[in-house]
């Protein structure tokens, strides 16, 4: 058989099985009234409505017991046998396997309020779930959706007009003792709720210390800038922000949860000292004395190696000497214009091996390694320093 009448005869095969499939697709009963589907169906209408608030009220179902200051913790096991135990909504909602679309928008909600106001995670869940149901009862009552979303859209209108009326107090009314207040709300149904006295002002503490002065940028994203009636006096007022980002919670082992403290107008990294040799501790008490400097490495310190498919063809022995001695020295090298800098304390995300520890225990710097890059990103804006990648210039 030639290879032109072959290829005939597949195509040919190909438009007969086409042919059959559209037939009996076309032909076969669809109760959705569509002929698009291949064995599948189509469901609208009030059966679908049902099967989302069922899901969503399922969802609700189970972070409800553990809703205020006597709900209950959950204890949720994984397929490889890890425990965790937690009475947050978000958390709860983050482990389960959710695969129902009308679901899956709770379990979003839920990271969303997280995310933006970090409380409440369980009360959103729970609230929305509720008014899908009483939507679906006034459904039932023949009230068409459409009017339904309307009115629940007039009801947000008016609760928001009655929480700025009434509710809304000015943050340059606020003092202390209502930050604790509102951080001890947060606190009283997770498991520090006991200890919600010394933890609160630790939070409020730690929120005090990472003020900083507004710049422009975010003055307008604040929505002051964009504002055309803005007065002169409000203008000049000075505006503060609190980034969240600049606190660092650092967990260690090892004692009571009480024992925690706010380390103020200071960093802390999970770390240790690369060597024994190394100081415990550098500067001097002297005011006036010159501030330390810290280098933020995103590099490995290590003896310098031949990249990956260089080929060096050695005729004489002794020059594989020369060569190994010349690896030593660019380390060497590497190593003396960090030192050169002034750098004091060292702290990078990658490896230090030995070598390199010599010459910094003969300085007499800190250097830690395998560092959180997290940490260092944290740190660096802290101190105004920045991360460094790499010690290559233009000039190579």
């Amino acid at each position: 058989i030639s290879s032109d009448h072959a290829r005939k005869v597949s195509h040919f095969c190909w438009r007969s099985l086409l042919s059959w499939v559209f037939d009996r697709t076309m032909s076969a009963p669809n109760t959705s009234g569509s002929g698009l589907f291949l064995n599948g169906q189509r469901e609208s209408g009030q059966d679908v409505r049902i099967g989302n608030v069922t899901a969503a009220m399922a969802v609700s179902n189970i972070v409800k017991t553990s809703l205020g200051p006597v709900g209950l913790d959950k204890m949720l096991v994984d397929d490889i046998g890890d425990v965790l135990i937690t009475n947050d909504g978000a958390t709860i909602l983050q482990q389960l396997e959710v695969e129902h679309p009308a679901a899956r928008v709770l379990v979003d909600l839920a990271q969303l309020q997280d995310q933006e106001v970090g409380d409440g995670t369980t009360s959103v869940v729970i609230i929305a779930a509720e008014l899908l149901r009483r939507g679906n009862d006034l459904v039932k009552n023949g009230i068409h959706p459409t009017t339904i979303i309307a009115g629940y859209r007039t009801a947000l209108k008016a609760a928001v007009s009655y929480i700025k009326k009434n509710m809304v107090m000015s943050v340059n009314d606020l003092d202390d003792d209502h930050l604790v207040q509102a951080a001890k709300t947060s606190m009283s149904s997770k498991i520090i709720g006991k200890e919600m006295d010394f933890f609160s002002k630790l939070a409020v503490d730690a929120v005090k210390s990472v003020k900083m002065k507004a710049t422009t940028a975010d003055l307008l994203g604040m929505g002051e800038g964009s504002a055309p009636a803005a007065s002169s006096a409000s203008s000049k007022k000075e505006r503060f922000k609190y980034p969240l980002s600049a606190i660092h919670i650092l967990k260690a082992h090892g004692q009571s949860s009480i024992e925690s403290h706010l380390i103020d107008g200071g960093f802390a990294i999970n770390a240790t000292r690369a060597a024994q040799g190394m100081p415990t501790a550098v500067g001097s008490d002297d005011p006036n004395a010159e501030p330390i400097k810290i280098a933020m490495l995103d590099m490995n310190l290590q003896r310098h190696r031949m990249a990956m498919g260089v080929q060096v063809i050695v005729k004489d022995p002794a020059e594989i000497e020369n060569i190994k001695k010349r690896e030593m020295d660019i380390t060497k090298e590497r190593i003396r214009k960090i030192l050169d800098a002034g750098a004091k304390v060292v702290l990078t995300t990658k490896g230090v091996d030995d070598l390199c520890l010599k010459y910094f225990v003969e300085a007499g710097v800190i250097c830690a390694r395998r560092c959180n890059k997290d940490d260092l990103k944290r740190l660096a804006k802290a101190t105004g320093g920045k991360l460094v990648v790499t010690m290559a210039d233009m000039d190579g």
